[in-house]
């Protein structure tokens, strides 16, 4: 027994199935029905009542030849009984002298049993006996093959899931909401059509502007079949919206507010149908529908990825439809013969005359009558079925069954982007345009790209509204407010309302579409763009033209930085990070000579991969006067273009794999700053052709294989900052402290045994960096001219001892000692006033080898933690310890 519970889901699976079932698979379904039915039929009879009826047809005689038994036929009448009847009707009167007729056979009824069971299997044909249980067997047969492809391994998920996404898609409140826009947008295309059409024609009554409103109506009845969907008249654009009674005499006002040409479909247990409602401009969905919403966008694309994939469902309906074909021809090649075997008498010979006295028998089959009938109304099922078939497979191979094209949608303007789809995805829609084409015209909301960006458009109204992005935004360190937003698919409406906002990040957005409102955002200055496709209207792009200073760009290709960035006049920075090679390829259509209209730029900063330095750039910035180039490892071979930027006063040329300086910084008689860090440096023989750069204040050298620093870096007389750290020099040349002007030098990770005595010329020096380096003393003079010193570093170098002269050192502020050979600490350390708090960096059992009083005179003043909010003295030296490095703690004390 099957309980209802058990049953229920293979009822439900038919009830959704059967969408997918056109008019002449479900005509074909009844047929094989009506065939079971008459199969039944004939087996319950046949099992009931199949029989047949025997009886002698020669005298009990011995004859030799057949001549004889012919000649004595006549002689073969019964004698009469002397006996009289034993039966006599009620209608008639007893007559005692009747006599009987016909003759007698002699055979008792246990013998006419025996005898009809005999000639039944003898006699009677097999088609007769077998033939109800074998069109039972095809009709069996033919039922299973008609829903095969139903419930094939391979297409049985796939078409599970495609009847669960489309359930999904015909209850989504979202489906009509976006189908109901579709069609308001139609008629408003459709009424300036017919506003354009009357326009040119000359003012008329009111009768006879008629006639244009009745070939729209018309138009729209000969379209109503390809796009059923409930339309307004365009004469009553302001009409009412739908009563919700379904009464005609009650409804009158809507019905006249409703086009010739809609179609009205009401809900129904076995159909789904669209209820169109009034255009819904103010209503969106909530927060539950929407994200359902999306999620099933998501699902749909997986699916038709999916199903797009192969045509499985294809090939197995063609199959099945081939194999009924095949079941039919051979089920006819053998019925129909059969027709002429089914008689009503038969002639049966058993080879039993010692029991019975005879050896021929007439019999009669009593089913042959009602057999030769079912036969041939199963043969005219079967004809029907057949027909079917073949029409099912000329429709198959007539038919594009693998391009599926919404051609109704194309009609409305807002879902004309729908993709047409192909394989599987496209014959499942193919069967259910035979069923209902609204179900396909709802999932095709969820394959429309606009439909889509409008869900999201929505959403993102919803989730960042101005009172999320207002409470996202944050401060920098220079006093800007500050907002970034990734990964969302469109820019918030919300966003063009924060008129404080300076600094706008983006990162990752799909479609970054600055519209006019952003004239609201008085503020704006800068913007950073990473990886995102940003369009501009036209009435934006004049507020971005007037109001943006620095812009910083990140991209793949150099196709994708925006057109409109060459028209920002008022830009003074621009930043651009990605592949912008010079040499072929995609680099070549975007050089910097197309930024010749920034005339206010002056600070270029590239992250790429440039080979060369293009010589429009002079011309591009006539005004530039800091040029960065981060090269990501590529060798810069051409740096001619250089020689023509007179005004500039500051460049970075790292990771450009320079061997040499490059020739052209002769030409930059302005430069300030030069910063060569991270290239391939050997030799600096070419610093005495910098002698007549007298601006030169920084230089910048880090990072590369110097072996030693030439006699001619005394000629940069002005240098205040020289960085040389991280390369091979084993000794310092007596011409560097000759640069009286010098203020920072950093010398650390080098191979330095010792530090010379002429250091203490440098007496302008404020930050001295030795750290990573061999030496193991320092000399007095350090401290004692070096009065200005406030930064000294001398961490993981082999010291042994520091010099009791530190304590001229007023000024220090910052010192590190750590990893060196150090036993103790001077007590001199505590006229250093500056150390108090973090300045001081060393292992903590050194502290105990101060004095108590020095102890805690460096640790009294002791800072607050950063972890409320003290902000620690910046150092590009210094990187961030934390004070159990420096500081000695309670539990130390303790033990002292």
């Amino acid at each position: 027994m099957f309980s209802l519970s058990e049953l229920a889901p293979l009822n439900q699976h038919q009830s959704r199935s059967k969408v997918l079932k056109p008019w002449w698979e479900v005509f074909m379904d009844y047929l094989v029905v009506l065939m079971l039915m008459a199969s039944v039929l004939a087996c319950t009879e046949q099992l009931s009542r199949d029989r047949v009826v025997c009886i002698p047809s020669d005298p009990l005689v011995t004859v030799n030849t057949s001549h004889h038994r012919s000649s004595t036929s006549s002689d073969v009448a019964l004698t009469p009984s002397p006996k009289p009847p034993t039966h006599i009707p009620r209608n008639s009167s007893p007559n005692l002298h009747s006599t009987a007729r016909g003759r007698r056979t002699h055979l008792v009824y246990q013998q006419y049993v025996y005898i009809s069971q005999v000639c039944y299997h003898e006699a009677l044909p097999l088609c007769s006996r077998f033939f109800p249980y074998i069109a039972l067997l095809q009709s069996l047969v033919l039922l299973a093959s008609g829903s095969f492809w139903l419930h094939f391994p391979h297409t049985s998920a796939r078409i599970e899931h495609f009847l669960a996404i489309l359930a999904k898609c015909s209850e989504s409140p979202w489906t009509s909401q976006a189908l109901s826009h579709a069609a308001q947008q139609e008629n408003i295309q459709e009424k300036e059509v017919i506003e354009e059409r009357q326009l040119p024609q000359p003012p008329q009554s009111s009768n006879s502007s008629s006639p244009p409103v009745t070939r729209t109506r018309r138009s729209s009845v000969d379209s109503g079949t390809d796009s059923p969907l409930l339309k307004r008249s365009n004469s009553a654009s302001t009409a009412a919206p739908p009563s919700p009674c379904p009464s005609t005499n009650s409804c009158n006002s809507t019905v006249s507010s409703i086009s010739l040409g809609s179609r009205v479909h009401f809900p129904s247990p076995s159909k789904p149908s669209l209820m169109v409602d009034s255009p819904r401009q103010g209503i969106s969905l909530d927060k539950s529908d929407g994200e359902q919403a999306r999620a099933l966008f998501e699902r749909v694309r997986k699916f038709r990825s999916h199903c797009e994939s192969s045509d499985v469902i294809y090939k197995v309906y063609l199959a099945q439809t081939i194999f009924k074909l095949l079941m039919l021809t051979l089920i006819v090649s053998y019925t129909i013969p059969l027709l002429s075997s089914f008689s009503f008498t038969h002639t049966c010979y058993p080879e039993e005359q010692a029991l019975v006295g005879y050896t021929t028998f007439e019999c009669i089959h009593v089913l042959s009558s009602l057999l030769h009938k079912l036969l041939v109304t199963y043969l005219a099922l079967l004809g029907l079925y057949g027909l079917l078939n073949f029409y099912t497979l000329s429709w198959i191979l007539h038919s594009s069954l693998r391009q599926y094209s919404f051609h109704s949608l194309k009609e409305l303007c807002s879902l004309r982007d729908v993709p047409d789809l192909r394989n599987d995805l496209a014959f499942l829609l193919h069967m259910l345009d035979q069923y209902d084409p609204l179900l396909a015209q709802r999932l095709s909301v969820f394959l429309s790209p606009v439909s889509e960006s409008r869900l999201l458009e929505e959403s993102l109204e919803r989730r960042w509204g101005e009172e999320r992005l207002r409470a996202m935004t944050s401060v920098d360190a220079k006093g800007c407010s500050r907002l970034q937003l990734v990964a969302l698919p469109h820019l918030p409406p919300a966003l063009f309302t924060l008129s404080q906002l300076q600094v706008l990040k983006l990162e990752l957005i799909t479609d970054a579409s600055f519209t006019g409102q952003v004239s609201n955002m008085t503020s704006l200055r800068e913007l950073h763009l990473y990886h995102c496709t940003a369009a501009v209207d036209p009435s934006a792009l004049g507020v971005l033209q007037e109001r943006l200073e620095v812009l910083h760009l990140t991209f793949t290709q150099a196709s994708e930085i925006p057109s409109w960035v060459l028209s920002l006049r008022n830009l003074h920075e621009l930043h651009l990070s990605g592949r912008l090679s010079s040499e072929g390829g995609v680099g070549r259509s975007w050089t910097l000579g197309s930024l010749r209209q920034l005339r206010h730029l002056r600070v270029l900063v590239i992250r790429g991969m440039l080979q060369r330095i293009p010589g429009e750039l002079c011309e591009v910035a006539g005004s530039l006067v800091r040029l960065e180039i981060y090269n990501e490892g590529t060798r810069l071979l051409v740096m001619t273009g250089l020689k023509r930027m007179f005004d500039l006063t500051e460049l970075q040329l790292q990771d450009c794999q320079l061997e040499r300086l490059p020739s052209a910084l002769l030409a930059l008689t302005n430069l300030r700053t030069l910063d060569l860090q991270h290239n391939n440096l050997r030799t600096l023989e070419e610093l005495l052709s910098l002698a007549h750069l007298r601006r030169l204040s920084c230089l910048r050298l880090a990072y590369n294989r110097v072996l030693a620093l030439p006699a001619s870096v005394g000629v940069l007389r002005g240098l205040e900052l020289l960085d040389l750290s991280n390369n091979q020099i084993q000794n310092l040349t007596p011409a560097l402290f000759t640069l009286r002007r010098l203020r920072r030098l950093l010398l650390a990770g080098n191979l330095l045994e010792e530090l010379p005595a002429e250091v203490r010329a440098l007496q302008l020096l404020t930050e001295l960096d030795l750290s990573g380096n061999r030496l193991e003393r320092l000399p007095p003079e350090l401290f004692s001219s070096c009065s200005e010193l406030r930064i000294l570093n001398v961490a993981r170098n082999s010291l042994s001892s520091l010099p009791r002269g530190i304590a001229a050192l007023s000024e220090l502020c910052k010192l590190d000692l750590r990893s060196n050979s150090l036993e103790e600490l001077p007590a001199e350390l505590g006229c250093c006033s500056g150390l108090n708090g973090d300045g001081l960096l060393v292992e903590d059992w050194l502290l105990l080898s101060l004095p108590p009083h020095v102890r805690d005179f460096l640790s009294h003043t002791c800072p607050p933690s950063h972890s409320e909010g003290h902000s620690r003295p910046d150092s590009d030296s210094f990187p961030y310890f934390s004070p159990t490095q420096w500081s000695f703690s309670s539990a130390l004390e303790s033990q002292i």
